[in-house]
């Protein structure tokens, strides 16, 4: 039995045949194939050129999960950045799926969790797990366009997802040289709070760096031309994250102290969640920086800002901390949440 999984963004959209495999708990990648969301008019010619076109010779999936990213009510989406509203129920109907599901694109992630493979993360902190924890709590945490956050109850089979928007939590300085930060990201954005997304997700590494080339002794750094260009085209600033970790690798002291300040923002955040949760089933480090900073996340540094949390810094040594280094995460979480339809009568 075949199932259709994808992984819907305003910019790209990931579409995969998966076959339910008697001999693996796990999903079966078939076939997938990438989509350009504005070459499109619509999810329906794209799901219409993918099922007829490319998937001809393979079997009708049985049963489909749409990861979208926006927020779904009664299975229905908005799409961030597209101006597409999609019908879970309709798609069912006009694909003839015995059932789809349209779910937020990283709230699915918690559905893949029990379906992970060795190959597909790998642990940080073991953690205790003591007796008498609740070992069926998770949190997943992911820093990527945004910053996504999702908390679950994985019990055996039956997994319970429970949606959070922590992301949008109010970024908390922890000293001077942040503060200022803070300051100018709130005065250079006209901004009355600033939130940890706006620090910890893809164009927030930028923004650091772009406030530490406004210092007078960065006046001469290679990267100036980028803030040139970023004023005419704002596209250059998704390639300026990979040009910042790129020369802070060749030993760049500004660019080592940019990221230096994005990971401890980061790893702050991580030991709030897993106070906040108290997930002892395990913190996962998920989105698309993940792989990237992974050598990062196991450093002493990260970790000791990570449990850097006062009279409870012990609480956070039993919590399990996992990186996913699987870039198509979502989309497997998709499939794990379609193969778990196909299995309810």
């Amino acid at each position: 039995m075949n199932i259709l999984a994808c992984d819907l963004g305003g910019t790209k959209i990931l579409l995969g045949i998966f076959k339910m495999d008697i001999n693996s708990n796990s999903p079966n990648l078939i076939f997938k194939k990438k989509y350009a969301s504005s070459e499109w008019n619509s999810l329906d010619l794209i799901l219409e050129d993918f099922l007829k076109n490319e998937c001809q010779n393979i079997n009708h999936p049985f049963s489909a999960c749409f990861a979208v990213a926006g927020p779904v009510s009664n299975n229905n989406a908005k799409i961030i950045n597209l101006p597409w509203n999609i019908s879970g129920d309709g798609l069912k109907k006009k694909f003839k799926f015995q059932s789809c599901e349209l779910i937020n694109d990283f709230a699915v992630q918690i559905y893949g969790i029990p379906y992970l493979k060795k190959s597909q993360y790998s642990t940080i902190q073991n953690g205790d797990q003591s007796a008498g924890c609740n070992l069926d709590l998770h949190a997943i945490v992911g820093a990527g366009t945004g910053l996504g956050i999702a908390k679950g109850i994985i019990s055996g089979s039956k997994v319970k997802v429970l949606a959070s928007e922590g992301g949008h939590v109010e970024y908390s300085p922890k000293s001077e040289l942040e503060w200022e930060l803070k300051n100018w990201f709130k005065y250079s954005l006209k901004l009355e709070r600033v939130s940890c997304e706006r620090i910890i997700s893809g164009n927030g590494l930028s923004r650091i760096a772009e406030w530490r080339l406004s210092k007078p002794d960065a006046k001469n750094h290679p990267l100036q031309k980028y803030l040139k260009e970023l004023k005419i085209s704002d596209n250059l600033r998704k390639e300026l994250p990979q040009e910042i970790c790129n020369l802070s690798n060749q030993g760049d002291k500004i660019m080592i102290q940019v990221e230096r300040i994005w990971l401890d923002a980061y790893a702050s955040l991580l030991g709030d969640v897993a106070l906040q949760e108290l997930c002892y089933g395990g913190l996962w480090i998920s989105g698309g920086t993940a792989p990237k900073h992974f050598i990062n996340f196991k450093s002493g540094l990260f970790m000791k800002q990570f449990s850097d949390k006062g009279r409870l810094k012990d609480i956070l040594k039993n919590i399990p901390v996992n990186v996913i280094l699987d870039e198509e995460f979502g989309l497997f979480s998709a499939a794990c949440r379609a193969k778990m339809l196909s299995q309810i009568k």
